[in-house]
């Protein structure tokens, strides 16, 4: 099964915007090859505007020339990836991460680009031509490179949004795509319902199996079902940072739609902003999560189950960011478990249980959410079970009967209990 578990990975824009190159690329796969690949970190995505040839910051430039060839497809921009010159597009790129055991992923907007449409560019196999394909009053409300399409109506017996989406996804399989991330859609019902479930079609039958996420959020959780199924992973927020109100905020999202977790759909919670990040404006830049709030983070996404998806440069990853992200009792909760969930949550402290699929085991986690210490305790009788032994994943610590800690503000325990 595609997505069978939450895809785990690294997407370039925590840290680079819009103006990743091939160079940093290859870097940060050479080094999750060497480094995470063993803990289930596999996935490379470049993220926006990699057509853009000037893009420099996570800032747009509106109306910029994109690259493109004669049926109105984008291509890499050959100043930023070399390797595409002469027409090879990403399979270049994509042949070198697959040569390290990794899976590559790029980023798209929905839509065609406006450029094609004014042009009348034909569409690859198909009579029609970008301009009958084009909505032009459907426009990006935060980048205006793209025109939406149309997908609910034929033209001479064809769809132009199928048709346009077909011939995109088969060049994708070409070049050898793992994960295609959609931006611009997401949230966008029931306007873009149809659209949707085109671009699914397109990625399910273009002869290769490519992981599908649905961005920006936040999703309408009313639409989880179909989502379910025609995507396998969907934002469930806005673009998510390292700020502390932004990650209190979060229980209440995965709360909504933890229960939607399952093999081969993931809600996303976006990425996971750790390490050094917004390398385009400084290389001094670093999160602004506490190592607590790190914690709390990790143990969050993998009780919901969330995709893990990585922001940082990871040449730079130090010893304690690097132990946060390689800890395999924590990244087995997202493997092993099913259906987990929150007990309760307050204004000050939240509980949450994951039990695995097989055996008798069961995952605990309390998470402090107020800006004092905790002296948490979570009692067999809260647990409706015994508790002969647990052990917390972050200390390595065991314990018997109830489980007690001391957990600092923003911070968070999480035990597995054989």
């Amino acid at each position: 099964m595609l997505a069978a578990n939450p895809p785990m990975g690294w997407n370039s824009w925590d840290c680079y915007g819009a103006s990743v190159d091939e160079n940093t690329v290859r870097q940060n796969a050479a080094y999750m090859a060497e480094h995470l690949k063993p803990y289930g970190w596999e996935y490379i995505v470049v993220d926006i505007q990699w057509y853009q040839p000037t893009a420099k910051t996570h800032e747009y430039e509106p109306f910029a020339p994109l690259h493109m060839d004669a049926n109105g497809r984008l291509y890499p921009a050959v100043n930023r990836f070399p390797s595409s010159a002469d027409g090879a597009g990403f399979k270049p790129l994509a042949d070198y991460v697959h040569s390290l055991g990794l899976k590559f992923g790029i980023h798209i907007m929905r839509g065609l680009p406006r450029m094609a449409a004014h042009n009348h560019l034909p569409i690859a196999d198909s009579s029609l031509n970008c301009a009958q394909a084009a909505l032009s009053q459907s426009v990006c409300q935060w980048n205006p490179d793209m025109y939406g399409l149309r997908c609910s109506e034929e033209i001479r017996g064809e769809n132009p949004g199928r048709a346009y989406y077909a011939s995109i996804f088969r060049l994708y399989a070409q070049w050898g795509v793992d994960f295609v991330k959609c931006d611009d859609i997401a949230r966008e019902y029931p306007q873009c319902e149809k659209e949707i479930e085109i671009i699914s079609e397109a990625c399910r039958h273009c002869g290769r199996d490519i992981v599908l996420s649905l961005s920006p959020g936040p999703a309408p959780v009313e639409r989880a079902e179909h989502l379910k199924a025609y995507a396998n992973m969907w934002r469930i927020t806005d673009d998510f940072w390292d700020q502390w109100d932004l990650l209190r905020k979060m229980f209440e999202r995965a709360e909504k739609w933890c229960i939607h977790a399952g093999p081969g759909h993931w809600p996303d919670a976006d990425m996971l902003p750790l390490g050094a990040l917004r390398q385009d404006y400084s290389q001094d830049d670093w999160t602004h999560f506490t190592p607590d709030e790190q914690k709390t983070m990790m143990t969050l996404w993998c009780m919901m189950r969330s995709p893990l998806m990585l922001g940082c440069e990871m040449t730079k990853l130090d010893e304690p960011t690097l132990a946060l992200i390689t800890n395999r009792d924590v990244l087995d909760i997202e493997k092993t478990t099913y259906c987990g969930h929150p007990l309760y949550t307050t204004d000050t402290a939240s509980l949450w249980i994951a039990p695995e699929r097989c055996g008798n085991g069961l995952y605990v986690a309390l998470f402090n959410l107020s800006d004092c210490a905790l002296q948490g305790c979570v009692t067999e009788d809260s647990l409706e079970r015994p508790v002969t032994r647990a052990r917390e994943l972050w200390t390595g610590q065991s314990c018997s009967g109830s489980l007690q800690a001391h957990i600092a503000p923003h911070g968070c325990c999480v035990w597995r209990i054989e």
